[in-house]
Formats: structure tokens, sequence, C-alpha cells
């Protein structure tokens, strides 16, 4: 993995979604750099990090993960969530808190009277379909996706021109990340440990996002303890493009809560 730290203050560990890498944080990193470190992870596979060729498995890398950014917040968009929720849950003594950006416990929809009832995700075979496509038209098919990611926010074609002028500048994700990270979208689901999180958390999500839709955040908040969840009405997939100052400021309210209540508890 690499990761590239920049700023001063209380650190927040930042991790990208599925064939990006951390550069895509650049407007967060202009507004909260100033006062708090941000630490923006690559992924295996994506950005400086392609030429890692280890699995894209967030329990395999979480220990690292916590080991190279002890005692941050840790900020997770879309699949980076799943890295960042991984940290939280198996490292609740070394990380102070955790922030969702558009990212659910479970980015499938689920039909089901047995626990397995989950409507706020998209068809399984999405992803599935993505996977195929990769394989046949591998630019093409990322060209696609960065569509999808910034289609329904009021801001669509900045996003899209935002998303696709940055998603290379690193070079191409490597195919076989891209895959892993397909299967990953697929098959993760941590709703059941979400009650066991013993940090506090904030869930950012869009309410035109097409990936992972309005009902997820909520209804993924409501199952932690200490959980807060904020819908921005006017974003998409990436809300931190859309409407950065209110992602910047919802993000240091949430890090000024936790100064807050580590000061009462002392």
């Amino acid at each position: 993995m690499h990761i590239e730290t920049r700023g001063q203050g209380p650190a927040i560990a930042l991790i990208h979604g599925w064939a990006m890498h951390g550069g895509l944080f650049a407007p967060l990193v202009d507004r909260l750099a100033d006062r708090y470190t941000l630490h923006l992870v690559d992924l295996p596979g994506h950005g400086h990090a392609r030429e890692d060729a280890r699995p894209l498995d967030p329990k395999a890398l979480a220990p690292e993960l916590v080991q190279r950014v002890p005692d941050a917040v840790w900020l997770g968009w879309s699949l980076g969530g799943q890295f960042a929720l991984r940290a939280v849950l198996d490292y609740p003594d070394r990380v102070r808190g955790l922030i969702m950006i558009a990212s659910s416990p479970r980015f499938v929809a689920g039909e089901g009277t047995d626990g397995d009832s989950w409507p706020h995700g998209v068809s399984p075979q999405l992803f599935r379909d993505f996977g195929d496509a990769l394989a046949r038209d591998f630019r093409g098919t990322l060209d696609g996706f960065l569509a999808l990611e910034a289609l329904g926010s009021t801001s669509a074609q900045e996003d899209l021109r935002c998303l696709k002028s940055h998603c290379f500048e690193r070079g191409e994700p490597a195919q076989r990340a891209l895959q892993e990270g397909l299967v990953l979208l697929d098959r993760l689901d941590v709703r059941a440990e979400l009650p066991h999180l013993r940090v506090p958390s904030l869930w950012i999500s869009g309410r035109r996002d097409r990936l992972v839709p309005a009902g997820a955040m909520p209804a993924a908040a409501a199952l932690a303890p200490d959980a807060r969840s904020v819908v921005i009405g006017s974003a998409g997939h990436a809300p931190f493009l859309g409407a950065t100052a209110q992602v910047a400021d919802e993000i240091d309210g949430f890090m000024q809560s936790l100064h807050t209540a580590s000061q009462v508890s002392a």
C-alpha cells in the first residue's frame, strides 16, 4: 500500500473507492489540511500501489492499516468503507472514529424473511456485469463506472469531469485488483457486526446516489451505537466532489465532537 500524508493536527485516514486512489480526495484535503493530518491511502493495485499484488482483502490489510496510521479516525468512500469499517471493528482500541461516505455495509439488495432482506442495495447482477465487461473493454468499462458514480448529482457534469481527469493520473489500476473489488462489493455483508461498533461513526450519503440507494446509510447508522446519518440532497455517489463544503463541515463537526467527548471523559 501507499500512504501520502498532508496537513497537521488530529489524524484522519482516507480510503478511496473502486478503481480510484487517494488523490481523488484533493477537494477535502484543500479544506481540511490546515486543521487535520490527512493520510491518503492507495490500496493494493491502485494508484501509487498499483504494483502491489496482495489480495484486496479488508481482513488481511486492516492490521497494516492501523499499524501505519495509529490513533486516527478512519474515513472510507464506497469500497474503501469496507476497509475502514474492518479496521474499526477489529481494532477499536487503536481507532478514534469512523466516517463512511457513500459506503454501505451491504451493497447488493437482498430479498427474504430470514434476516437477509436488504432493500437498500443495487441488483446483484450489477457488479457481475461490470466484471464481465472489464475483460472485454477495460477502459470503456471504467468510463461507464465513472459516469454511474456522477449520475444523479446536481453537479454531475463537473463531478464526472473531475473523476475522469484524476482517475488515471497515477496510472491505470490493476485489472486483477478491480475484479477482486467487484467480488467484495457483490459479496460482503457486515450488517450483523454494526451493533458491535465501539467508536462513534458518521454516515454521509447523497440522496441522488445511483450506486448506494439513499436509504442504505440511514439504515446502517440505525444499526450502530453512537452513529449519525447525514443525507445530502444534491449529491450523488461522490458527495465530497459535488458538495465539498458541506462534507468538509460535517467531517470537521464530527472531529470536534470527538475532541469534546475525550475532554469530558478525561
